[in-house]
């Protein structure tokens, strides 16, 4: 009996302690469940805010799009896609002191944002009582820090901006707009309706990876021959798309600085200079167009120089020959042989055949900054000195275009920026009879690759490369000074030419430490010996050709 009643104590007991363990284990769940839950909750609501905070950013930031916003200007591109201009949406922020609250403390936390402003002078704005402008075009991580000051005087505005993304790379091309959204120079000038009222890019006939390439070797040449300026332009001679076009200095059109310094001129279009030599090419061109000589025509007994109105007209050699062919006089760049060629031509024919080729009177050009040749009063005088290159002026891209019709068969071409999508190689107008550049280019060519010739450091193996130099003075107020503008017009390759470059070097000088390796092996030679083109332009466009010559291989720029 007793026995038993142990037993049911017993399991009471047991009974009883199993009840509080199960318990006492119910409380201590609970109390993790509820904490993991509040937890949650708390991770909830600071996930709710910021995403609310973060949706008020995305409706002051993207009200509409941004092609859909007044005073928007479409896109420019190159001619494969790469942007040169875009147009993007931006914050500007800007403080009214009529809705602060606490200027004191306004001061403080925008000192602990902003610590580089000054605040004495932000002081004075806010002092006046009139709105104003804190900080334009504002980074996202900044909006995000000065909104949440939840202060009411802080307001952000919604603006468009414009971005040159290639910053200093085309700046020339490019051009600028104004505070008011307007084109003052360049494309965005002349294109400025156009830029205005469609939506689809402008694309221009620019590559970005060449015109990088062509400005990286006129800065480097520009210190070496410390030039005051530079110019080069890379031209398709059967359609007249300029695949590069650089001068040198240039500036960041993202600084939207006033430029007025005139060493910062266009000297690819707006700059017109005496070019010398290479005028010589189209005197003999005019001369085979005309019938009046061929290749191989003899000149005898050339004198030394020859008086004209009392001024002489000499050699820039003693080495050149008194007998010479018409090949001959182009190679070795002989003054008075042209003089002679000149004179048959005599002055209506080689006016006619210089405004043919586009030389003499000013370009319509896709750009406004365009320069307009020196008019002249043609003469017996006047047409011997035109017939070397002395005398007569033009631009480096009207020169581009002279050899680009004598090269390409004798077709006239209109030099263009703006990629179109018209055939015009079907459309093409013949001004050079059949057969002249066939032969002009031999003799190109030879000028590079003969010892006579004044161009041999352009001789850049594979690319066959032709062309002709120009050393010209310098005119001043009291006629020529000893300043130089060295240019080189080639084109390349001359078998079945496709590009005209040329490379023009404003003022340049000789640099004796500076090192030429010859293309055919030949030992280098320490020093610049003569200030001419075939010893400094001559060096620039080979290098040029040298590393452009793989990509426009590669991409195969249509004729």
């Amino acid at each position: 009996m007793d026995h038993k009643k142990s037993n049911i104590i017993l399991e009471e007991y047991e009974n009883k302690f199993s009840y509080k363990k199960s318990k006492t284990n119910l409380n201590i769940e609970f109390n993790r469940i509820a904490f993991i839950f509040f937890v949650f909750l708390v991770i909830s609501i600071i996930f709710s805010i910021q995403l609310l905070h973060l949706g008020s950013l995305k409706q002051v930031k993207k009200v509409t799009p941004v092609s859909n916003i007044k005073n928007y200007r479409a896109d420019i591109m190159d001619r494969n896609g790469n942007y040169l201009a875009k147009t993007v949406s931006s914050i500007d922020i800007g403080i009214n002191p009529v809705e602060i609250i606490d200027k004191q403390k306004l001061l403080i936390n925008l000192k602990l944002l902003f610590p580089k402003k000054n605040y004495l002078e932000i002081k004075k704005k806010i002092d006046q009582n009139k709105f104003f402008y804190f900080e334009k075009k504002i980074s996202l991580e900044n909006y995000e820090k000065i909104m949440l000051l939840g202060d009411k005087s802080i307001v952000p505005e919604e603006k468009l901006a414009r971005v040159y993304p290639q910053k200093n790379l085309f700046s020339h091309i490019i051009g600028q707009i104004d505070d008011d959204n307007q084109g003052i120079s360049g494309i965005e000038k002349s294109f400025d309706d156009r830029l205005k009222q469609k939506k689809d890019p402008l694309k221009l006939t620019v590559d970005t990876d060449v015109q990088f390439l062509v400005r990286e070797q006129l800065i480097k040449f520009n210190t070496i021959f410390r030039s005051k300026g530079a110019a080069a332009i890379l031209m398709n001679v059967n359609n007249g798309e300029i695949i590069s076009m650089v001068s040198y200095p240039d500036f960041d059109l993202n600084k939207r600085e006033k430029i007025v310094d005139l060493d910062f001129i266009n000297r690819a279009t707006k700059g017109v200079y005496e070019l010398g030599s290479v005028f010589k090419t189209f005197t003999v061109a005019a001369g085979l167009d005309q019938s009046l000589i061929d290749v191989d025509t003899e000149f005898l007994d050339l004198p030394k120089s020859i008086r004209c109105a009392g001024q002489p007209i000499g050699e820039y050699s003693d080495n050149i020959p008194s007998d010479l062919t018409v090949e001959e006089i182009l190679i070795r760049s002989g003054n008075i042989g042209s003089v002679r060629i000149g004179q048959k031509l005599e002055i209506e024919k080689l006016k006619s055949f210089l405004e043919k080729v586009g030389v003499l009177n000013k370009i319509d050009f896709d750009i406004e900054e365009v320069g307009e040749p020196y008019p002249f009063k043609w003469g017996k005088c006047k047409l011997a000195t035109v017939s070397f290159g002395h005398g007569i002026t033009t631009t480096p891209l009207q020169l581009a275009k002279g050899y680009s019709i004598i090269t390409n068969g004798g077709f006239d071409i209109k030099p263009t920026l703006i990629k179109r999508d018209e055939d015009i190689i079907k459309n093409k107008n013949r001004v050079i009879k059949e057969g002249i550049s066939e032969k002009l280019n031999l003799i190109l060519r030879k000028i590079v690759t003969n010892k006579e010739g004044t161009a041999e450091l352009a001789n850049i193996d594979g690319y066959e490369v032709g062309g002709k130099t120009g050393t010209a003075q310098k005119t001043t107020l009291g006629g020529y000074s000893n300043l130089k503008v060295n240019t080189f017009a080639s084109i390349f390759p001359t078998s079945k030419p496709k590009y005209a470059l040329i490379v023009l070097l404003d003022e340049p000088k000789t640099n004796s430490e500076y090192i030429y390796y010859y293309k055919d092996g030949k030992q280098p030679t320490k020093g610049t010996p003569y200030n001419t083109a075939g010893w400094t332009s001559v060096e620039v466009a080979g290098n040029i050709i040298e590393r452009i010559g793989p990509i426009l291989a590669t991409k195969h720029i249509e004729n």
